[in-house]
């Protein structure tokens, strides 16, 4: 598991042995989508990780103008594995962004904004190693059809597993009644939970990739998975996310299936979040860790989760950066929007394992969801549990209650703030609350986020009307 090649010279030799035909570069843009760029075996040498690998920066979104469009990639020989979906031999290989115009890693490349995270927190000193552990929940549908036209919008997911098949007549096979049903996927032998065998070839592919994978099943919601991955450092853990949503969906596609990370493809029906685990170490020692107190935490764990929380409502810019992010955060449904922490309870929206000793104390963030990009949520989480060590800022709680419980009026009385309840909201937090993350991220890098965002989420959808909207007031 892990690592297959450990220098530029191991690269060529792990290429020689496997045949490899061909190297593709991969690096991810502000959204988190993976892009490719693919060069024959014999096109490269030691030069081309040094020297960089030439790409036009205009044709991403929100990144460089047509008259500064030149700019690099910068290949990690470290980060190489076999692809195994070619026909034809391929390594992959992560790259970060350099900006020639500059002479600096690009300021809106995510995988180079977390490095410069990690080289943040050793300038602090708090740190030397951030470890996180993402949790990144699916659905696996048969079909979907979507329709978005000026006079109609329509989507339609379809599984055999989901409930609105009970009754349905199967032209190639029969209906077989066994169906976890809303909300009761967690858990369910077969045949009830009919997605084992495709689980298990994604997780032989992972391991084939080099990720450890220590448990894998079903979850609460119709036709819902989750496989887990061993933790890591921010930047490996970043990079697993990667590898795992391109397997996950890669497996599901070859098996004449659809897989999404959307946080809310169901109505009524639990939705796939990304809760993240979180932790300082420093010279081999866990920071987070202090014996008798609550959950063994220490002051800087729950300072930590103070600065996460008090920077909530503009981190989730990051974590939860689509419109669809906020269909999951509303109570009832696992999914977390009120902002203290506790104890093993998973309706706060930082939660302690239990049990937890010494290596393993950790923070679970159970907001977060998969349509961020993981470079940018984890770097901003960070950054956020930083400013909330060097101000000594104390969250909420702990408060060990089903929050899902709490009516509106005794949230305010309790004095606990809750996650936005749009992605506007996220995004106008963002504005008014972002000096905590000016030691990483630029102005311009910030700008052109927000920007984005609204340009390509908020305002498109705002702007269209639902068939909700027209099943309550078209009779008006």
């Amino acid at each position: 598991m892990g690592k297959f090649v450990n220098s530029v010279e191991e690269f060529f030799k792990y290429c020689a042995d496997n045949e490899v035909e061909f190297v593709d570069f991969r690096f991810t843009d502000m959204k988190g989508t993976w892009h490719h760029l693919t060069y024959t075996m014999e096109a490269i040498s030691a030069e081309s990780f040094a020297n960089g690998i030439p790409f036009d920066g205009s044709s991403i979104d929100a990144w460089q103008p047509i008259n500064k469009s030149d700019m690099l990639l910068k290949p990690e020989a470290e980060t190489a594995f076999l692809d195994p979906f070619t026909a034809d031999s391929t390594v992959v290989v992560f790259c970060d962004v350099f900006d020639i115009y500059k002479g600096e890693l690009y300021e809106k490349c995510p995988r180079s904004i977390a490095k410069k995270t990690l080289a943040y927190l050793a300038e602090t000193g708090l740190g030397d190693v951030a470890y996180f552990g993402p949790e990144n929940e699916f659905f696996v549908f048969d079909d979907v059809k979507i329709r978005d036209e000026i006079n109609c919008s329509y989507y339609e997911v379809d599984s055999e597993e989901g409930a609105w098949n009970s009754a349905k007549n199967f032209t190639d096979g029969y209906n077989t009644g066994h169906r976890p049903g809303t909300k009761g996927g967690y858990f369910p032998v077969q045949p009830i939970d009919s997605m084992v065998d495709l689980r298990a070839e994604m997780v032989q592919t992972l391991k084939q990739i080099g990720l450890e994978v220590f448990v894998v099943h079903h979850e609460v919601a119709q036709a819902q998975g989750e496989i887990g991955v061993k933790f890591g450092s921010l930047i490996e853990a970043a990079d697993n996310v990667q590898k795992y949503k391109y397997v996950v969906k890669m497996v599901a596609h070859l098996n004449g299936k659809t897989a999404t990370f959307m946080p809310k493809p169901l109505y009524g029906d639990n939705g796939n979040g990304m809760h993240v685990h979180q932790s300082i170490w420093k010279n081999g020692k866990n920071m987070f860790y202090k014996a008798g107190e609550y959950a063994n935490l220490s002051d800087m764990a729950r300072w930590y989760i103070g600065g996460i929380l008090k920077h909530a409502r503009s981190v989730a810019a990051f974590t939860n950066p689509s419109t669809n992010s906020y269909k999951r955060l509303i109570p009832g449904f696992e999914a977390p929007s009120i902002l203290t922490y506790s104890m093993q309870n998973r309706s706060a929206s930082c939660r302690i394992p239990y049990g937890a000793g010494e290596k393993s104390v950790r923070v679970e963030m159970r907001f977060p969801d998969s349509t961020s990009c993981p470079y940018l949520a984890f770097a901003s989480m960070l950054l956020a549990g930083i400013d909330g060590i060097k101000t000594k800022a104390e969250p909420v709680g702990p408060m060990d209650e089903d929050l899902f419980e709490l009516t509106l009026d005794e949230i305010r009385e309790k004095g606990i703030n809750q996650m936005p309840h749009t992605l506007r909201g996220s995004l106008e937090a963002l504005i008014r609350d972002n000096e905590y993350l000016k030691p990483v991220m630029t102005p311009e890098f910030l700008d052109t986020y927000q920007h984005y965002k609204f340009e390509t989420q908020v305002w498109p959808d705002e702007a269209r009307p639902t068939a909700f909207e027209f099943k309550t007031m078209y009779s008006c």
